[in-house]
């Protein structure tokens, strides 16, 4: 679930519509332990492996929060539903897009501000959720929230990679971590990996956990690599086993998906 290229993906696919080239989930809390943290092993490293498991159970809600991007979430596998809304804007070009996933379904929602303006047809469709074809969609990584876990950071994978790591205080760590080492993570889009070089195996981080041992916050300090300059890249994580389950959106809301739509999230 690579939000990064998914942004970017969305901003190259403008150029598949016709003219353009002439031309709210709820936040998470991410709070400090404050009593016994009988919950979490002694060893900092151990203790941040196990703060992973209760995203792996699939019942939360999470913010992100980097340079040019912002976002929440929500993940409920009881009833196999989940919602993502992104803002991003770059360079004068701002977007804001959201997909709500509940098995089978999927709906995306997409508003590329003004380079709607002027385009025939895309009024029709800037308000609306388009509902994807799940034949057209399979296999699609990007169109599935649900399918290869459910934490937007890949912070169990992170983990088992960290070195210098030390607790800090009461339910706070820092370390570095290798970032090559992860394959499915808003921090590990594969060209800023490239631009980053040796410096991708040495990232700084800093990490809080509840007083149940769970992880609530991760702050990635990324140098900066090429034409991007050095940013923080912020995951919070709340209301675990109570999330609300994601919500259909209403039928005078929903239009069949375009192609364009899932060249977009390619």
């Amino acid at each position: 679930m690579n939000i990064r290229r998914w942004s970017v993906g969305l901003i190259a696919a403008t150029l598949l519509v016709p003219g353009v080239a002439a031309c709210n989930s709820g936040t998470a809390d991410s709070p400090n332990a404050s009593s016994s943290e009988s919950a979490a092993p002694a060893d900092p490293k151990e203790a941040l492996i196990a703060s992973t498991k209760g995203l792996a159970e699939g019942n939360f809600t999470f913010t992100l929060a980097a340079d040019s991007m912002t976002g929440t979430g929500v993940f409920h596998k009881p009833s196999n539903s989940a919602q993502m809304a992104m803002k991003v804007s770059a360079e004068g070009f701002a977007m804001e897009f959201e997909l709500i996933q509940i098995q089978p379904d999927t709906w995306v929602k997409v508003d590329l501000g003004d380079l709607f303006a002027g385009i025939p047809g895309m009024d029709a469709i800037k308000d609306k959720y388009q509902h994807l074809d799940a034949t057209k969609a399979a296999g699609n990584k990007n169109l599935d929230l649900l399918k290869d876990g459910t934490d937007p950071a890949d912070a169990a994978a992170m983990f088992k990679g960290v070195t210098d790591v030390q607790k800090t205080g009461e339910g706070a760590y820092s370390g570095k971590v290798d970032l090559t080492a992860v394959k499915d993570s808003v921090a590990a889009d594969e060209d800023m990996l490239k631009g980053l070089g040796d410096q991708a195996k040495e990232i700084p981080f800093t990490a809080k956990l509840d007083a149940e041992g769970r992880l609530t916050e991760l702050v990635l300090s990324m140098p900066a690599a090429g034409e991007i300059k050095a940013q923080e890249i912020k995951v919070t994580y709340g209301d675990y086993g109570t999330a609300t389950a994601a919500e259909k959106p209403s039928a005078d809301q929903v239009i069949d998906a375009n192609d364009q739509i899932y060249d977009m999230f390619k």
